[in-house]
């Protein structure tokens, strides 16, 4: 068996060799692709192997991949640009012929309208129309977002939550080593091809929960503020978030205040084996 993660030296990737090395699969026989050597110079020091290549020139990827390859095509960051970039992975794959192509997906993608899924749908169709065997990890939101705790001592200094979910809405996120430890499964175990898997939190919170717990934890009380779309979107502009992504942020928040990121189907906990992580714990270690 052979293991390609594509992304390798981002935070998700990393976390995945992580797992797939304490589970057993030699060093060697995982691949880490990745654009840049010497971000990637601590995974050659494990004993993984490392390919240069980069989205955004095709001919890169020409000798990636072998037939007997199990791929992790993890999600590209540059939104708006990344059908042609995880195309050029899904094409190599497809003419290689290999085992598995797993993808990072979103949660519910089928049925989730907002902007920010229309990649992630087209690339699950660009997956199926190759015609490879697949497994779709269609993530929830991370415990560690932008909004969540990936700017809790911003929220703390501020003392607010300044967003446009709605107060009553709840969001089934998870931690990023959760989605991690589910992709390293599926990559290394049998019985995931040709399945969807719909991968999030096993409880939903809101946000005014949330300010509660940041405030119980940081000892300063944080509240959460409602915004309405537009005012939201000017709020994301003014703190440096290009206009166009501000809009696409906006629309999530909306989408998340109709319940599109609520559900709790338990996928995640039953792949990884155990409880998901609890907000509050990636809190606490957020602000440890």
């Amino acid at each position: 068996m052979s293991i390609v993660i594509t992304g390798a030296t981002g935070e998700l990737g990393r976390l995945v060799i992580a797992d797939l090395l304490a589970a057993g699969v030699p060093a060697d026989g995982i691949t880490a692709v990745a654009r840049d050597s010497e971000k990637a110079a601590g995974l050659v020091e494990q004993g993984v192997r490392l390919l240069v290549a980069d989205y955004d020139r095709p001919d890169t990827f020409d000798d990636v991949f072998k037939p007997e390859d199990r791929v992790l095509l993890v999600s590209a960051s540059d939104v708006g640009r990344r059908v042609p970039q995880h195309a050029v992975v899904i094409d190599a794959a497809r003419a290689t012929g290999v085992a598995q192509v797993a993808y990072t997906s979103i949660f519910d993608a089928p049925n989730t309208n907002f902007g920010l899924a229309q990649d992630h749908r087209e690339t699950e169709q660009l997956i199926l129309d190759a015609g490879v065997p697949y497994t779709f990890l269609r993530n929830n939101w991370y415990n560690e977002a932008p909004g969540v705790a990936g700017d809790l001592r911003g929220i703390v200094e501020r003392g607010v939550i300044a967003n446009g979910v709605s107060p009553d809405a709840r969001l089934a996120s998870a931690a990023r080593a959760d989605y991690a430890a589910a992709a390293a499964v599926v990559l290394s175990t049998e019985g995931h091809l040709n399945k969807a898997y719909e991968l999030s939190g096993d409880a939903a919170w809101t946000y005014p929960e949330f300010a509660a717990e940041v405030s119980r934890q940081s000892g300063k009380t944080v509240v959460h503020q409602f915004l309405g779309r537009d005012e939201n979107a000017a709020l994301l502009t003014s703190v440096g978030i290009p206009q166009p992504f501000a809009e696409i942020l906006a629309e999530v928040d909306e989408a998340i205040s109709h319940g599109a990121l609520a559900g709790t189907p338990g996928d995640l906990s039953r792949l990884i084996g155990r409880p998901t992580t609890p907000l509050a714990d990636t809190v606490t270690a957020t602000l440890r």
